[in-house]
């Protein structure tokens, strides 16, 4: 089975859809897929549904689909860089599902596990919890998440072989695996692409079973959100 293509527009040919759910790696700018959120943009598919720790900032990574208007709803735990975002939700022209970041990494890995819900003491007695279900177990409250299941999952890796294995590198692995676990299709954006067998199984971090198309992007443009510097003396 080849999974390789050509370029981001060709990976995305054939699978994406208005109105679908898109599950998309990153925390923050790092480890964002980069290519194929541009190609995405490129594509014209509208009415998306998009899974994402955040958003990216204005004019980059996910803030390029709010800009031209195929987001219609963020479920995301984070909007505090991106200022599009706060203006659409904040004039009712975006829907959100705020939700806390540890919960929506396991709601992703959750609809990846093939759990359909889960029970968690993160958002007991705030607005997270209105209209869910509240159960105690061992005299502590908790309330019932439903996982998430995506049609697409977008993803980047540093490294791949031509099977989908998968390897991340330090920040960029805290969504993309989840990310790419609960999509119905997982389409990966790596640096590097091996043969298989050249990785060794101990380091693979996803295995290949999750991903069914694969892009090489070989120099991502790797923004910095906040870039700080001392000053000189």
């Amino acid at each position: 089975m080849n999974k390789l293509y050509p370029d981001a527009a060709a990976a995305l040919a054939g699978v994406v859809q208005n109105g679908q759910t898109i599950a998309v790696g990153g925390f923050g700018l790092c480890g964002i897929p980069e290519a194929l959120i541009g190609a995405l943009r490129d594509s014209g598919v509208t009415g998306l549904t998009a899974i994402s720790n955040n958003a990216g900032v204005d004019g980059f990574g996910l803030g390029q689909l709010l800009e031209t208007r195929q987001i219609k709803k963020m479920i995301a735990s984070y909007v505090g860089e991106n200022k599009e975002f706060a203006r659409q939700y904040l004039a009712g022209e975006l829907e959100l599902e705020f939700t806390p970041q540890g919960t929506l990494a396991e709601k992703l890995r959750a609809g990846g596990a093939g759990i359909p819900a889960f029970f968690t003491k993160t958002g007991v007695g705030t607005i997270v919890a209105d209209g869910k279900e509240i159960r105690e177990f061992d005299g502590e409250q908790y309330v019932m998440e439903r996982s998430l299941v995506a049609d697409v999952a977008l993803v980047k890796a540093w490294k791949a072989d031509k099977a989908g294995n998968l390897v991340f590198r330090k920040t960029a692995r805290n969504f993309n695996p989840n990310a790419a676990m609960a999509g119905k299709i997982c389409i990966v954006e790596v640096e590097q692409l091996v043969e298989t067998g050249e990785i060794d199984p101990d380091q693979v971090h996803l295995p290949s079973i999750f991903v069914h198309r694969i892009v090489v992007n070989a120099t991502p443009e790797k923004r910095i959100e906040q870039r700080t510097i001392r000053a000189a003396n």
